[in-house]
């Protein structure tokens, strides 16, 4: 029995090919598709573009931190394993339980998207059948094993990125003047376009923090590699690879769509999403289809968005799955959350991912916008909680592994601008998560509404994580405590294979 439930473990039938394109799939979905439409009218072009750049170099330091962990150390659900190794058992008890909870709540997202994708072409019918419909399909995509799982992220993401390239290279047809608009009364694009209004810069500081945070969430996915990492082949060579590509690939993607739209849509557009739900099925990128005359292309351009989102969706759905699954082994979770099929897929995880998916059918049920900005809200807070445990944990691995003597030259993959780089992702987070509603306390009344969609995510955090160290008077690991030699020994043996000589372990 034990060594089926190993198997997951065992297998590592994930290329870095598919290391790359899951984390890719992860991140771009709603955000890019849609949010950004929301970033450009609530900061405009240059705030939107500003924004995108200071938490894409945080983003890649966290992913540098955690390319060197789970290279050297390569075990399905990473978040917690290492905050309870490298910072404190209830430290990778909260980190665990948020990031399960961070993705499947993305799930719901990203459906109650689809959803209003669908009502573009069915307005009539309701979007509750469409998000049930959605879930059945991820719910069957994520019951085969994980290199099926693999496999279809892999081609949908390329559809994404072949999508991107295409929409890149027809705005700057646009921009450039070789392909026009059939409306000439409208500005043509250009730096025009972006310096309209109060561009490029709107609504000065508060405006700019306010959507940090929804480009925090169209990052969120890039980290999917860590949680994958247990079910990778070769860790230690494909891992410091899918890290080395992915940042820049997203990166790209975003700053240059960003740039496109904001030449060619004014802030100001009323098409934009301005927290109005009614208009999220018309993009910025079918609206910059639709300039460019292509009627047709728009329709297809729909289309897309509904499978990245629908991808987006299904990667999250593994993530949480898998982040449940390791709990359950580690004695964080039930049991029941453990246990594996034949084919080593963790249903009973599955099972319970799928019910906090089942939040999206709030978003049709009621028909409040408000519905849809809590969901996102708290997946983009929790997810940020994410990201600040893993510079955390990355923090004093670094410290233990250098203190207990280790040398940096044996790690698979080093992280370059230590301790800069996790320090500044760190306080660039906490920044980002503090200041996210700062606005609903210096208002005359305060806005609880607003506060507890925003910030409800830090205090469930901090109840896990201090409620479990009471029960089970758990501490700070001392730095000298640290349990490295084991993953020491079997990241030396791995690198003296992948050179065709003999195991570390037969050397020593």
């Amino acid at each position: 029995m034990s060594k089926k439930q190993d198997a997951p473990e065992l297998r590592r039938s994930l290329q870095a090919r598919h290391l790359s394109m899951i984390a890719i799939g992860g991140s771009i979905g709603t955000g890019l598709f849609l949010a950004s439409g929301a970033t450009i009218s609530g900061a405009g072009a240059g705030g939107a573009l500003l924004a995108y750049a200071l938490v894409g170099l945080m983003v890649y330091f966290l992913m540098t931190s955690l390319g060197e962990m789970a290279a050297f150390m390569p075990v399905s659900g990473s978040f917690q394993a290492y905050g309870s190794r490298f910072v404190d058992p209830a430290f990778g008890f909260a980190q665990g339980w948020n990031y399960w909870y961070n993705w499947a709540i993305t799930v719901a997202v990203e459906l109650a998207a689809a959803a209003i994708i669908m009502n573009y072409w069915y307005p009539g019918i309701p979007g509750v059948v469409w998000s049930g419909g959605f879930l059945a399909i991820i719910f069957a995509l994520n019951y085969f094993s994980v290199k099926g799982f693999g496999e279809a992220e892999f081609w949908c993401s390329m559809l994404k990125v072949a999508t991107i390239i295409a929409f890149i290279v027809i705005g700057f047809l646009m921009i450039l003047g070789i392909m026009t608009e059939p409306n000439p009364s409208r500005i043509a694009p250009g730096l025009q376009v972006m310096m309209q209004g109060e561009g490029p810069f709107v609504g000065g500081l508060a405006a700019f923090v306010g959507v940090a945070m929804v480009v925090g969430f169209s990052f969120q996915g890039t980290e999917l590699i860590g949680v994958a990492a247990g079910e990778s082949a070769n860790p230690g060579r494909t891992i410091p690879r899918a890290v080395r590509q992915i940042f820049w690939r997203i990166l790209m993607f975003y700053m240059l769509s960003i740039l496109i739209i904001g030449l060619i849509l004014p802030h100001n557009d009323p098409s934009l999403l301005k927290n109005d739900m009614k208009d999220v099925g018309a993009s910025p990128f079918t609206l910059v289809f639709n300039r460019a005359g292509l009627a047709f292309a728009a329709s297809l351009m729909n289309a897309v968005i509904l499978s990245a989102i629908l991808s987006a969706g299904n990667s999250g759905m593994y993530a949480s799955t898998r982040m449940l699954y390791a709990m359950a082994k580690n004695g964080m979770a039930p049991k029941v959350f453990g246990k594996l099929t034949d084919n080593g897929v963790p249903r009973n995880a599955l099972y319970a991912t799928t019910l906090v998916a089942c939040l999206c059918f709030l978003t049709s049920l009621f028909q409040s916008n408000a519905v849809y900005m809590w969901l996102l809200n708290s997946s983009g807070m929790t997810g940020f909680i994410a990201w600040l445990g893993v510079a955390i944990s990355h923090y004093r691995f670094r410290r233990a592994y250098v203190k207990q003597g280790y040398s940096l030259d044996d790690l698979p993959y080093k992280a370059k601008w230590f301790p800069l780089g996790p320090l500044f992702a760190f306080a660039l987070c906490l920044l980002i998560m503090l200041g996210q509603n700062y606005t609903a306390f210096t208002a005359a009344k305060v806005d609880w509404n607003g506060v507890i969609a925003t910030y409800l995510g830090i205090p469930l955090f901090l109840a896990l994580w201090w409620g479990y160290r009471v029960k089970h008077n758990t501490r700070m690991v001392p730095l000298e405590k640290v349990e490295l030699a084991e993953a020491h020994r079997n990241a030396l043996m791995q690198r003296e294979e992948n050179r065709g000589g003999k195991p570390a372990a037969a050397q020593a």
